[in-house]
């Protein structure tokens, strides 16, 4: 298995986003588009951080808010 679990970073902590990620496309509006590897989507803001295969992790940092 391939598949990742997705966080973001608000506020210095990680939060789940998604489980089991097999699909990350960047969109032109400066999302990214998650799928999972059952089909269900989500969409987050902000910046590839990292991703850390061997952990099964994909990092995103949310944008700053104000």
């Amino acid at each position: 298995m391939c598949e990742a679990n997705a966080y973001v970073i608000r506020d210095g902590r990680e939060e789940l986003l998604m489980k089991a990620v097999d699909v990350v496309e960047p969109q032109a509006d400066g999302e990214f588009r998650l799928v999972d590897i059952f089909g269900n989507q989500a969409f987050v803001r902000g910046r590839l951080r990292g991703m850390h295969l061997v952990d099964h992790r994909i990092l995103f940092e949310a944008p700053p808010q104000g």
